[in-house]
């Protein structure tokens, strides 16, 4: 191998003798964590980040718990007409006119004054649910190519205001479940689902540690929540949006009273 002869000459002169064995056996012992040009050797396996599903304690909330008609009797603000209220929501959700990045898909969004948005919320499927601190950011790895800049980037995203626990697998039901669970733990104020098979529920956590914040969600993930919504810039449901497909990003919950208790 390429690499013991590289090692064997450079420690001819080490103050002692090292066989050629030695030199193998530690080039054998350090392949799973070398790096793998070609893939052609087994691949890093990643230490976990976040805990495994929990399948018994997820059944037994759902189980003893309530569902979506729960979850919308409980809201203390309801929309009850087929108007879509989405500029009402942004103003109680993000007050005053901060910087707010939006979209109709991944590809096509951009960060402006909340102002600069108005009249056009409903239209969008996607916000980012912290506010930006500047308009656009640096790319942390951009394309061949590709500009540095983005009005959707990590470095330009403000300080978390929301963190948002999503559900993909099982129905409407069992996700209000287990956001009415979660609501024990950290304040509820908003649920909007995907207008596709998933609820998105929007818990206030403006000021909190974040190692405290990280508690909660390895719990939520632990239930089954998905954990790429962790990541401060990541895109969720617009509430009572418009998903690219045409569907309404129905609001289920809302409840501000958390939000104005601290402001």
């Amino acid at each position: 191998m390429e690499i013991v002869a590289l090692l064997e000459s450079r420690v001819q002169n080490c103050g002692r003798h090292v066989s050629r064995k030695e030199i193998t056996d530690a080039v054998q012992n350090a392949l799973p964590c070398a790096w793998q040009p070609r893939g052609d050797t087994p691949a890093v396996q990643p230490v976990a980040k976040w805990p495994k599903l929990n399948d018994e304690q997820r059944a037994a909330i759902i189980r003893d718990g309530d569902g979506l008609a729960d979850l919308w009797e409980a809201s203390r603000v309801r929309i009850e007409d087929n108007e879509q209220h989405t500029e009402e929501i942004i103003d109680r959700l993000f007050p005053g006119n901060p910087l707010l990045c939006c979209g109709k898909d991944n590809s096509v969004f951009d960060t402006k004054p909340r102002d600069d948005w108005r009249g056009e919320m409903s239209a969008l499927a996607l916000i980012v649910p912290s506010p930006m601190s500047a308009l656009s950011g640096r790319k942390k790895n951009p394309k061949p190519g590709e500009s540095e800049w983005s009005a959707h980037t990590l470095d330009n995203t403000g300080n978390r205001r929301f963190l948002i626990c999503e559900f993909d697998t099982g129905t409407a039901d069992e996700h209000a479940a287990l956001l009415i669970h979660l609501a024990g733990y950290a304040p509820l104020v908003c649920a909007v689902h995907s207008g596709g098979k998933s609820l998105h529920g929007w818990f206030y956590v403006h000021g909190q540690p974040e190692e405290k914040i990280k508690k909660f969600f390895c719990y939520a993930v632990s239930l089954g929540a998905d954990h790429t919504t962790w990541t401060r810039c990541q895109f969720v449901r617009m509430p009572d949006g418009t998903r690219d497909n045409g569907n309404r990003q129905t609001v289920f919950f809302l409840n501000f009273r958390p939000m104005e208790m601290t402001q």
